[in-house]
């Protein structure tokens, strides 16, 4: 499996610094060190589409992120919400291709492994070594 980039907020868009106008809110473009595929934008989209400012990937463009605060007090706290949500869409679409590679592999009719909390306490459970009624 080819190794999916580190994908990291890596600043603002020069081409599009953010400015204090008369409406009450503040733009704000990031720019993001790789262009992720389309899956994962929407993913991205996904997460934070209950957010007020409702932040989130052109698809198509998939090199920044775009969303408004309303204060610049409101920026590092946003800057982090969107790192973390970044964090958390790559940790699940690494995970997504791993599951779906896995069930590539399984030639041997099978089911797949799951994976998380489920997928611990099955394997475990079947670890587990009982004695035969004799």
């Amino acid at each position: 499996m080819e190794e999916f980039p580190d994908i990291r907020i890596t600043g603002i868009d020069e081409k599009r610094p953010p400015r204090i106008r008369k409406e009450p809110y503040i733009d704000l473009f990031f720019e993001l060190s790789h262009q992720p595929p389309a899956d994962w934008c929407r993913a991205f989209n996904e997460l934070l589409a209950q957010h007020p400012s409702k932040p989130k990937i052109v698809e198509k463009e998939g090199k920044y992120i775009e969303g408004w605060v309303r204060t610049p007090d409101e920026i590092i706290d946003f800057v982090e919400l969107l790192k973390n949500t970044v964090t958390s869409c790559t940790e699940q679409y690494i995970e997504r291709i791993m599951v779906a590679a896995r069930q590539a592999d399984n030639t041997d009719g099978s089911q797949p492994e799951e994976v998380g909390e489920q997928g611990r306490l099955n394997r475990i459970i079947a670890s587990l070594e009982f004695d035969e009624v004799g």
